[in-house]
């Protein structure tokens, strides 16, 4: 990459974050799940950040990543991980998955109790009622919310980058402290996840005489909480470390130990 600094413009930044807003669920997988979005959504921007054709692949293939949060608060962390790129190019590579990795599980929190569960419950509320007593406004209301929430969106990807420019800025030389306490965050949030997300149930019961010894309960809880969610993390883990297995096939093999497992009742459905 050459010496000269690129700079966004802010239309260039509007169309990253219209691209992102129309797509984040539309090419949704259980592979990299928002990934895909990310990438193509910050696709234009990152060509001009990086003229030099293998800094743009690297810089693709980095947004390429595991990514998934709430649409609207994904705006801010990806308008800080752009001004991050704007400013330190291809350097910035690792801060940036590690600022995203880091926060999309925190911000998700936020935005899925305000996107997901107030904003729809209070607005939905008031034009559903208007629409059962007959009057036509319900419909209007719904829809002039909506566009307003959709220009709140592209307003938070500016919100996003102008923090992230800050960011980076008050740091300086320390980003790479920062990249390692991102990380730190983001290897708990992925912690925190396998213990709460990956469900594992095992009713099974060892009785001698009138002894009876739950193994879930009584031996692998006891070991260890969410022992079991961990070893089979742990497992796809390390078959993705493995050429021939592929995201697909772990998820067959997955199915597949579940419904052998349910149907023996080795695991409980």
């Amino acid at each position: 990459m050459s010496d000269e600094k690129i700079k966004l413009t802010k239309k260039d930044r509007r169309h990253a974050a219209v691209r992102y807003n129309f797509m984040a669920c539309n090419i949704f997988n259980y592979e990299s799940q928002m990934g895909p979005a990310v990438a193509w959504a910050l696709a234009p921007a990152l060509r001009k950040i990086y003229p030099n054709d293998d800094e743009y692949e690297m810089a693709l293939e980095n947004h390429f990543n595991y990514y998934n949060s709430t649409t609207v608060m994904s705006s801010l962390i990806l308008g800080a991980s752009l001004a991050m790129e704007e400013r330190d190019g291809i350097g910035a590579k690792d801060a940036v998955q590690s600022l995203k990795t880091s926060l999309m599980g925190p911000m998700a929190g936020v935005g899925d109790t305000l996107v997901w569960v107030l904003w729809p419950t209070i607005m939905g509320s008031i034009s559903g009622y208007m629409a059962l007593q007959g009057n036509p406004l319900g419909a209007i209301v719904w829809l002039i919310a909506n566009i307003v929430f959709w220009f709140v969106k592209l307003k938070m990807f500016d919100v996003g980058f102008t923090s992230g420019t800050k960011l980076i800025t008050s740091l300086g030389e320390r980003l790479n402290i920062f990249t390692e306490s991102a990380s730190i965050v983001g290897l708990s949030v992925v912690g925190a996840l396998v213990a709460t997300v990956v469900k594992i149930s095992m009713p099974v019961i060892f009785q001698f005489g009138k002894v009876k010894l739950n193994l879930q309960t009584g031996v692998f809880d006891k070991i260890m909480p969410a022992l079991l969610p961990a070893l089979l993390t742990l497992l796809i883990y390390k078959l993705l470390g493995n050429k021939k297995w592929t995201p697909t096939r772990i998820i067959l093999l997955v199915i597949g130990i579940s419904l052998v497992g349910t149907f023996f009742g080795i695991f409980k459905a």
